[in-house]
């Protein structure tokens, strides 16, 4: 105790004193710092996953944690008897296993300590998870430590989450101050409304940050390295990383093994759920999204990835081919007991062509790929770059391993392979990459050794100095809490979006099929046509399904006859629509062949975007600089809102072609901050901006729906106004929402020089028959009203539209 009479100390003695109480207080924090204490439950801790990663996984972050800042508890629970649970879980501890470079006797010192740590509990009752909570309170209590968090690792099938989620939000949350973290395995969900119902549910008990869902091919190391690699290469790839440089991208995962013991399984989720929808479209993101300032950031990594998701172009029918190994349908009468006539349409492989609508990706093919009983086991992902050098002499004298005719690439190789390992190359007529030297290290020169095709000396190439499991890396993951390597409900929600669409329209697709292994030779290969994705080579008749079988496009021949007196097409939709494309290109030319320009007024909806996308895609002698485009119809909405038929026709057609922003006509549906409003007069603005540039007010070509009510543009039964009288233009009410609506009015329509009709889905089968027998009675049905003055109506129809 300090005196303030007695003699005041030497200034030297303060200081030391000071030094020691600094010491002594940062001592004392270091030790509450130890004292926090990790609680990890693997639910499902018997199971298949558990047995072949989980655990392993478990013992790996306590090996790269123990003596450091917490201590841990490892709780195997499962619905199994504490006996007969706690022999099982001993069985898959027997197998823990040490990196290769420890001392065995280091080894089994942290193995035994592993196991002191680790026990079985049953828990299937609310009461089972309190005594859980309260065990490990008691645990903590008595060693005198500070709780720091629990993680559950829910490795049980998706539908048992809910009951766990619900008692662990009710008996078994830490107390305040101790964070909480759960971690699920897919499938999330077989569709968006699937995965939004779960998402929901689980929403409900858990906050966003707490959730952790697995992607295990996010911890595959090759994969983990796809941003740090773009980020520490930034100066040589911001060049090169876009649209200018990159031909292509592929995203490959080959399987040799069948689906055999999990048809279960596969006939309800299939290759495209299983692999495509996930582990790919993951991978894909890491490869086109914009790359954060810091890649450190989850948050920013995250964000840049959703917004990557938002960029992705709408797939259809053309986007996919799919295919099932020929074993396949009796390997699921066996297990699942069918009759013997029972043919599975489930995919077994899957080829996918994506595009990224942004500024970086412009045009680039992204094709994912995905299947089992192929020829080899393989995965990697391999942006092959243009090249623009063109050399003069023969191939014997380029400069070995780095001439600037080779092929330049970058391949993540995830794994197996010749290569048999994780590995990243690049193409040496590229650059010398830069990898972190403490956990990368290139890989040593082994002749005869091909990638792809070409020499392993073509490449620089790096490997991890120690190869670790993918469950291992994510484990560490939730542990620290880093989130980038997971998959947030957003993320989810957006992945499914893309992807649901195509899987319904493929539902009823018949896959081709193909021997397996290396028997299938080239029945698989795939090429681009345009916008769309096929098979290179024709499927030999021996392999088409027997009887009974769906009947496929080519079965049918496109159908010509006559619809109301007026000409009509029947195909099935990609005929169709391919054949309407090369109509109005057809019109489009000879109008500019005769008058210099071309106008052409165009419907919104779904019907068109087909259309949309075939015209952007694969008609490239269309005369876009010299076409005026216009809309039949519009929402009286904001041109930027989702709803907009405008944006629809900016989304699928405008942004991919070279057409003259003078020559794009919307309608003026909002003006003065306001919608649709009489005063302001904007159907006038429309009728005579359109006196003013269309000759006699004639449109060349007037593309045309048909609602199931008989409606077409925005012209209803319910509403008389537009058709008939002087108006070209007029505001009009729907029954749908949003019911205000801009529309040309018959009328003006009848004055076209072309109008077609496009009539797609079974949906519109009956209003096809009911119309086929009326006349022209407009004011029931609209579309009734059609018939060019002096023009041609050509009717448009598929399949199911007019068959039924």
């Amino acid at each position: 105790m300090l005196n303030p009479y007695t003699e005041p100390l030497h200034p030297g003695l303060w200081k030391m004193l000071t030094v020691a109480m600094c010491v002594a207080l940062v001592g004392c924090l270091q030790a509450q710092e130890l004292r926090g204490h990790v609680s990890i439950v693997l639910l499902g801790a018997t199971g298949d996953l558990a047995k072949k990663y989980l655990w392993q996984g478990l013992f790996q972050l306590y090996l790269d944690e123990v003596g450091k800042d917490h201590s841990f508890s490892f709780h195997g629970a499962a619905l199994t008897a504490p006996e007969q649970g706690w022999k099982l879980m001993a069985k898959a501890l027997e197998s823990l296993s040490c990196p290769s470079d420890m001392a065995p006797s280091h080894c089994a010192e942290l193995k035994d300590q592993f196991l002191r740590l680790s026990q079985y509990r049953q828990l299937k009752t609310a009461e089972d998870y309190r005594t859980l909570s309260k065990d490990i309170e008691a645990q903590v209590k008595q060693e005198d430590l500070r709780e720091a968090g629990r993680i559950f690792y829910f490795s049980v099938p998706p539908f048992a989450y809910v009951d766990i989620a619900r008692n662990i939000n009710s008996s078994c949350r830490p107390g305040p101050g101790a964070w909480l973290r759960v971690v699920f395995e897919k499938p999330f969900g077989h569709d968006h409304l699937s995965a939004q119902q779960l998402a929901t549910e689980l929403g409900s008990f858990f906050q966003e940050e707490e959730m952790y869902r697995v992607d295990h091919y996010l911890g595959k190391q090759a994969v983990a390295q796809i941003l740090p690699f773009r980020d520490q290469n930034r100066k040589a790839l911001d060049g090169l990383w876009n649209r200018h440089h990159v031909e292509r991208v592929e995203i490959i995962m080959k399987e040799t093994v069948d689906a055999e013991g999990r048809i279960s399984f596969y006939e309800e989720y299939g290759v495209i759920r299983d692999v495509l929808q996930n582990h790919l479209t993951e991978i894909l993101m890491l490869v086109a999204m914009e790359l954060p300032l810091n890649v450190s950031s989850s948050a920013a990594v995250l964000q840049h990835k959703l917004e990557a998701f938002r960029g992705l172009r709408g797939l259809n029918k053309g986007s996919a081919v799919v295919g099932q190994y020929q074993a396949y349908s009796a390997q699921a009468r066996r297990e699942l007991q069918k009759p013997e006539g029972f043919h599975s349409l489930t995919p077994t492989f899957a080829g996918v062509l994506v595009h990224v609508d942004s500024l970086r990706w412009e045009g680039v093919p992204f094709t994912l790929m995905s299947g089992k009983a192929l020829d080899e086991r393989v995965g990697y992902v391999r942006v092959l770059f243009k090249n623009q050098a063109f050399c003069i002499q023969h191939e014997r004298h380029w400069a070995p391993e780095q001439s600037p005719c080779l092929p330049r690439q970058i391949i993540f190789h995830i794994g197996h392979g010749e290569l048999s390992h994780p590995a990243i190359l690049v193409s040496r007529n590229l650059f010398r990459p830069s990898l972190p030297a403490h956990s990368w290290a290139e890989v040593q020169e082994r002749p005869g050794l091909r990638v792809l095709g070409r020499p392993l000396s073509d490449f620089y190439a790096y490997s991890p100095l120690r190869e670790r499991d993918a469950y291992s890396i994510l484990l560490s993951h939730i542990f620290h809490g880093r989130k980038e390597s997971f998959i947030t409900t957003e993320n989810l929600l957006a992945s499914w979006d893309f992807w649901t669409p195509l899987l319904d329209s493929l539902a009823h697709e018949v896959p081709r099929l193909y021997p397996g292994g290396a028997d299938t030779g080239c029945l698989l290969d795939l090429e681009l046509n345009g916008g769309h994705l096929s098979f290179s080579q024709q499927q030999p008749e021996q392999l088409v399904p027997g009887p009974g079988s769906a009947p496929k496009p080519s079965d049918f021949q496109v159908l010509r006859a006559r619809y109301r007196e007026s000409p009509l097409i029947s195909a099935w939709p990609e005929e169709l629509i391919s054949r309407l494309a090369s109509d109005i290109e057809a019109s489009a030319l000879q109008a500019v062949q005769h008058f210099g320009k071309f106008h052409l007024a165009l419907s919104g909806g779904s019907s068109p975007i087909a259309l949309f996308q075939q015209l952007a895609m694969g008609h490239y002698s269309f005369p876009w600089a010299h076409t005026h485009l216009w809309l039949v119809d519009e929402r009286c909405v904001p041109l930027s809102d989702p709803d907009s038929n405008f944006q629809g026709l900016q989304a699928h057609l405008l942004q991919h072609i070279r057409l003259p922003y003078y020559n794009i006509h919307p309608m003026p549906v909002h003006l003065h901050q306001r919608l649709c409003a009489e005063e302001d007069q904007g159907a006038q603005t429309y009728a005579g901006e359109i006196s003013a540039l269309v000759a006699n007010s004639s449109f060349d070509l007037v593309l045309l729906g048909m609602g199931t009510d008989g409606h077409t543009a925005s012209l209803f039964p319910q509403s008389p106004t537009g058709l008939d009288g002087e108006q070209l233009v007029v505001l009009t009410q729907s029954p749908f929402r949003p019911h205000q609506r801009m529309s040309l009015s018959l009328p003006l329509i009848n004055r076209a020089k072309k109008v077609a009709v496009l009539v797609m889905g079974r949906t519109k089968r009956d209003i096809t028959m009911l119309v086929s027998r009326v006349g022209q009675e407009p004011r029931k049905w609209p579309i009734s009203g059609v018939l060019p003055s002096s023009g041609q109506l050509v009717w448009y129809m598929d399949y199911e539209a007019f068959l039924g």
